[in-house]
């Protein structure tokens, strides 16, 4: 092109500035003079993508959560509006946050630019109707998991499944010992890695239940280490306030590291999301929880397609890891599903096996694949 390539990007919270920055880097390769602007964290930062809002202002979730935000997220979305379409650019890709996104996305296609989302809204679990906006949205639906691009192809949306980075970049031998010396921790010790969220409300909701179900874990076995990643800033706060009342609680709280805390566990105890994904990738047990308000929970459980909420079990069609959800995440089921897994070694290495094969499963080239067919989709007439 004679003029300097503009892609804009849009991601709505930590995991899609994870996928933002692999996808700035892989699309370097393509176009190394192109400038990446839209919502992103500090890893697409990092290579030099201008946020023109902060990410975590995106950082929504429920029902009644996004509507009290309302106003400010109409604001954000008809500035970034103007902004691409002022600055003619070139595509812009909403990574992740659909709801956000895909009202954007729609606009923009209708003024002539092109567009793509990365990471496919749950369409296929509920609220199918959805894919009807999606086609009006996008040029194309990126996607990680094979089954969901066959489902947009049913449904006559472009789609290429790209796999996740993750599967891509994670070795298929997760070196645990390594990652215990990357911490300090004991080498032969027992290891929990306790993860409730990267939200500020997550955290509120399922800091405390996690941190007594630890309590009750430690207590059962003697010499426990747990180790608890905190997102940002703001959560490790959030956390040192809630371990005010855990003063003997053996925990160590670190910036970030969630994929070297997860490495370094015999088990990890998780809030339902991304992270369940990344530990099925490093071949761990999990237990995998989540609290909402009742009206949200009522509400989802009603229009949900699927069994299964963690993203193993929905991989592999069946229940591999423990789900407690709503009224079943109690301190006790918690324990209990834990100390199981540190109590059944047999269980564990069948798991990992399992997790094995699912990890090949998700190997389509990652950002690598992403970037080659985003750069297809700017070079078509």
């Amino acid at each position: 092109m004679s003029r300097q390539l503009r892609i804009g990007l849009v991601a709505g919270e930590a995991s899609g500035d994870q996928l933002g920055v692999g996808l700035i880097r892989a699309l370097k390769l393509h176009y190394p003079a192109a400038i990446f602007v839209g919502v992103g964290g500090s890893k697409m930062r990092s290579e030099g993508f201008e946020s023109l809002f902060p990410i975590d202002r995106l950082s929504v979730m429920g029902f009644l959560e996004p509507l009290k935000r309302l106003p400010e997220l109409l604001r954000i979305r008809r500035t970034l509006f103007h902004h691409f379409l002022d600055n003619q650019f070139d595509l812009v890709v909403g990574i992740d946050s659909p709801d956000f996104n895909l009202g954007l996305e729609e606009k923009l296609r209708k003024k002539g630019i092109k567009t793509a989302h990365y990471v496919s809204p749950s369409v296929w679990a509920w609220r199918q109707g959805r894919v009807k906006k999606i086609a009006r949205a996008v040029d194309l639906m990126l996607t990680l998991f094979p089954f969901e691009e066959a489902f947009y192809r049913e449904h006559h949306v472009p789609a290429t499944c790209v796999g996740h980075p993750l599967a891509e970049t994670l070795s298929i031998e997760t070196d645990t010992l390594s990652a215990r010396q990357q911490l300090n921790l004991p080498v032969d010790g027992q290891v929990l890695t306790v993860m409730p969220g990267s939200r500020a409300s997550e955290v509120a909701t399922l800091g405390q239940l996690f941190l007594e179900a630890s309590q009750y874990c430690e207590a059962q076995l003697p010499g426990l280490q747990i180790v608890v990643p905190t997102a940002s800033p703001e959560r490790r706060k959030q956390l040192e306030v809630i371990l005010e009342d855990y003063p003997d609680l053996p925990v160590m709280l670190l910036d970030g590291q969630s994929l070297t805390a997860m490495a370094a566990a015999d088990v990890v105890l998780l809030s339902s999301g991304t992270s369940a994904l990344e530990a099925m990738l490093l071949k761990k047990p999990m237990v995998v929880s989540y609290r909402m308000g009742k009206c949200t929970f009522a509400l989802v459980s009603r229009m949900a397609k699927v069994s299964f909420v963690a993203l193993p079990n929905l991989l592999a069609g069946k229940a591999l890891v423990p789900e407690l959800l709503q009224d079943a995440a109690t301190v006790e089921n918690l324990s209990e599903a834990v100390l199981g897994f540190f109590c059944q070694p047999d269980r564990v290495a069948e798991l990992e096996k399992r997790f094995t094969q699912l990890h090949y499963s998700l190997r389509h080239g990652g950002s690598e694949a992403a970037a080659k067919a985003l750069a297809q989709l700017i070079e078509a007439e």
